[in-house]
């Protein structure tokens, strides 16, 4: 049986419910980010008692098929792009439809219809925000970002930057050393 769950996004929240699963008795195959996959059936006083203690932890335990699908989608683009090394080397809509076996058109309707944004706009929002974490880790060179996440050149990832953030990559890698400066002056 899979169970899926909203806002499971992080390492941290697969911890959070392998633990809720394990204070339940709940045996799983599997926690993925926005699946577990149980061993055995689960009641439906445990199902109340599991999504209950979610919502605690700030997570929610989903039912309708768009929904699932939709969570679906957020999980493949975050582990794309904050969990992979290296981006892969075919379009975002290739990669995502392959992965889950779906014809690109549904997924971005349903998508749309649901989060009220598109697919690659939110695909957009995650790269930015991996740029920011690359910056702020100061280990790879502007360069070396726009190739690790698929950019046509610097000059792309720069403007795609500023019109998300209102800063140039640069600018914003300032404010971070402007802010340790700070901090080390007191």
């Amino acid at each position: 049986m899979k169970l899926y769950i909203k806002y499971m996004v992080s390492l941290r929240c697969k911890m959070f419910v392998r633990e809720e699963l394990q204070k339940l008795g709940v045996n799983y195959v599997s926690v993925d980010l926005g699946i577990v996959e149980v061993q055995d059936d689960i009641t439906d006083e445990q199902i109340e008692v599991f999504s209950k203690n979610l919502k605690r932890g700030g997570l929610e335990l989903l039912d309708d098929k768009k929904n699932i699908l939709v969570e679906k989608i957020k999980n493949v683009i975050v582990e794309m792009i904050h969990f992979s090394d290296e981006l892969p080397k075919v379009n975002d809509s290739n990669y995502i439809s392959d992965k889950l076996d779906y014809d690109y058109t549904y997924l971005s309707n349903t998508f749309s219809e649901v989060r009220g944004i598109t697919i690659q706009q939110y695909v957009i929002m995650h790269k930015i925000e991996r740029v920011k974490e690359l910056l702020l880790y100061d280990e790879l060179t502007l360069t070396e970002i726009a190739w690790k996440l698929n950019y046509s050149s610097v000059a792309h990832l720069s403007n795609q930057f500023k019109k998300v953030t209102g800063l140039t990559p640069t600018y914003f890698k300032e404010l971070k050393n402007k802010r340790e400066r700070n901090l080390e002056n007191l």
